[in-house]
């Protein structure tokens, strides 16, 4: 069963679905998360991309079930705000499949899940009934961790994959939310879709609280936040950034024997009192 710290943490996490829009630059290890925290999130959510980028495996539900467990574990053990994990798929088709994944993370310190509804990388999506299924598992996984308020935030995956044709996607995500939500989701999230007047359209036919993901060329927070978007994740942008200064600098310092991409970098004690815990 969880600790009270725990349900507190899901209590705060869930509160921060209405009013102001919630903002998650994902992380996707101990470090990251700290760094991330100490900018002023107000919760932490992972990146499968990044995590599984960090234990050298591609993304795309390759991690094992006990892989991401365990990066999840360190993640929630190194800040003090709200944790939600991004568990892909649940790590199996089944209903008990992603009721042993929402135990194991809850396990791990994590308040939150985020669980897809694609079966695999680019598609084909679960049927929503059979999503809807998975979802109950995973709802009554939670309870019987003894943390109901998990918030239960559910990627759909029609926009990103593009499923289907163009003009019925916004119908056939509107009619995912609302078995979704009968479920027991308590968020919707909707990579691939940034449209503002098509997000305004879907805030308006559902009761669950949107999320995006946004990076380079999307629209501002300001401008989601107006069209009633309530939850705004950067994805996998944080850690390809991250990775991307490693790449500049490493080839700056081999060709050049120069240092100046790493003139802007937090400094040593900076980055190692975050975790002098």
């Amino acid at each position: 069963m969880v600790e009270n710290g725990q349900s507190a943490k899901a209590r705060t996490l869930r509160s921060l679905h209405g009013g102001e829009v919630l903002v998650l630059p994902n992380a996707w290890d101990a470090g990251s998360a700290a760094a991330i925290a100490a900018a002023g999130a107000k919760a932490i959510a992972t990146t499968s991309g990044g995590v599984a980028w960090s234990l050298g495996r591609p993304d795309g539900q390759v991690l094992t079930r006990r892989e991401m467990v365990e990066q999840v574990r360190r993640i929630a053990g190194a800040v003090d705000v709200p944790v939600t994990a991004d568990v892909e798929g649940g790590y199996g088709p089944a209903p008990k499949d992603v009721a042993e994944t929402v135990e194991a993370v809850v396990g791990a310190g994590a308040v939150g899940v985020n669980i897809e509804d694609s079966r695999a990388p680019g598609g084909p999506l679960f049927e929503p009934r059979e999503q809807a299924e998975r979802l109950r598992a995973g709802r009554a996984a939670a309870e019987r961790a003894g943390l109901p308020d998990l918030v239960l935030n559910v990627r759909t995956d029609v926009f990103l994959f593009g499923v289907g044709e163009p003009e019925g996607r916004l119908d056939d995500v509107i009619a995912r939310a609302s078995t979704y939500a009968e479920a027991g989701a308590d968020c919707l999230f909707v990579p691939g879709l940034v449209d503002l007047d098509t997000l305004a359209s879907l805030v308006k036919a559902t009761s669950l609280p949107i999320n995006v993901m946004a990076g380079p060329g999307a629209p501002t927070v300001a401008e989601f936040e107006a069209v009633g978007v309530s939850r705004v994740s950067l994805g996998t942008a944080v850690a390809q950034s991250a990775y991307a200064l490693a790449q500049r600098a490493a080839v700056e310092a081999l060709t050049k024997g120069a240092y100046d991409e790493l003139a802007e970098t937090l400094d040593f004690g900076t980055l190692n009192g975050y975790f002098a815990r």
